[in-house]
């Protein structure tokens, strides 16, 4: 079984990197923080891929766009 990775853990990652990035990169930091065959979950779905986090945290508005890429905000990610 592989471990699952809560999608605030990756909010708080991205928080300590202090500026935007891409999509891709965040989606290799994951693996390279989480490992490769790591599952993530949120509060409200389950068995996502990095991939599909990084698309679901988007529809969600969890990140801040602008040309450099995306970042996240504190206030972003939900206390429960």
């Amino acid at each position: 079984m592989s471990k699952s990775v809560h999608g605030h853990q990756v909010m708080e990652l991205m928080l300590t990197l202090g500026r935007a990035i891409s999509k891709e990169e965040l989606k290799g930091l994951m693996h390279e923080r989480f490992g490769e065959d790591t599952c993530y979950h949120t509060c409200s779905a389950s068995e996502m891929s990095a991939a599909e986090l990084i698309e679901f945290l988007d529809k969600k508005g969890k990140f801040i766009e602008s040309q450099q890429g995306i970042e996240t905000a504190a206030d972003r990610i939900c206390n429960h």
